[in-house]
């Protein structure tokens, strides 16, 4: 797959257009969205992400469309694990509602640009050491292990949090949606400021597993950021849209530490035929079946299905008992 310098121009041209777009039409003027806007605006942009897939398979083939939409769905579905925590952390912080949007779309963007820096390290890493395909392997398998255990995103988000107050001099009290003001004449960050930190650097670390699953798909950078791109950028829309119902995906995380665990031995396999570790086989490729595409694409839209649906069927079940 070549992409010249252009191509990778335009497309970045094009994101940042749509985030651009984003704050002037949506988040400038402080707002709390109804669900009409956020479904709308949902729609749309995981519209323009099939519109963009369909363009990856006219211009590069089928066989990297499929790589780019198993991506894709990947990184939405680990997108809604990370409204989760975003909920958590909106509610720690008492975030007025009507200026929730703009401190999620700054880090979401935040977010992309350091997840940006992770794909290009991640890129080069693979270009020159086949084994890091067993690392990654590894690190899926472990992180689906830890998401079948309480999580630890609270207590990471914890550490982030105090970072920043050891460090920046924060006001008691919202100023509007200003990340800074003044007070007795001193400048000082708001709260704002605190939680655009957390959340940007909260949906880092969600990217140590991600980053790698994906990879675990495509070996494409390109395929791998513009599937990142455009799984976060709906990401706003979505915490408004699907914010009340999150406590009904019960068994979300079960799905998503399945399709980690999926893809980590697809990884290992993966790294099992290139294998250049000389204790391993001797340095030679071992011959073990690979997992493709199509199969992988599959597995985690069939595991969404039925973990979304069984979870919506169970917190039915749950009402109609507290309702007797």
């Amino acid at each position: 797959m070549e992409i010249t310098l252009l191509t990778w121009g335009l497309t970045l041209a094009v994101i940042l257009g749509l985030f651009v777009f984003d704050f002037f039409a949506h988040v400038r003027v402080p707002h709390e969205p109804t669900l009409r806007e956020s479904g709308f605006w949902s729609a749309v942009y995981i519209g323009i992400a099939i519109v963009f897939g369909i363009f990856v398979w006219w211009r590069w083939g089928g066989g990297f469309a499929g790589e780019y939409f198993a991506g894709y769905v990947t990184e939405k579905a680990l997108s809604v694990d990370n409204l989760f925590v975003f909920v958590v952390i909106m509610a720690k912080f008492a975030v007025p509602r009507v200026y929730q949007q703009k401190v999620l779309l700054l880090g979401i963007v935040m977010a992309l640009v350091m997840r940006g820096v992770f794909i290009g390290l991640g890129a080069a890493a693979i270009a020159r050491y086949s084994w890091v395909f067993y690392l990654f392997g590894v690190i899926l398998i472990l992180t689906a292990i830890n998401m079948l255990r309480d999580s630890d995103e609270p207590a990471k988000e914890g550490r982030i949090e105090r970072f920043a107050k050891r460090h920046l001099r924060t006001s008691e009290g919202y100023d509007g949606d200003r990340m800074f003001t003044r007070v007795d004449g001193r400048a000082m960050a708001t709260p704002l400021l605190l939680v655009l930190i957390v959340i940007g650097f909260t949906d880092l670390l969600f990217a140590f597993d991600s980053i790698p699953a994906i990879y675990g798909l495509t070996q494409e950078p390109y395929l791998v950021f513009t599937a990142n791109a455009f799984a976060l950028m709906g990401l706003r829309q979505l915490f408004f849209l699907i914010g009340g119902l999150l406590d009904r995906l019960v068994f979300l995380a079960y799905g998503l530490s399945f399709i980690l665990a999926f893809i980590g031995v697809k990884l290992v396999l993966h790294a099992l035929h290139e294998n250049s570790l000389g204790f391993i086989n001797g340095g030679e490729p071992v011959g073990v079946p690979e997992i493709s595409t199509g199969l992988s694409l599959a597995v985690i839209g069939t595991t969404l299905v039925v973990t979304t649906v069984a979870s919506l069927l169970h917190s039915a079940r749950r009402d109609r008992r507290e309702a007797r």
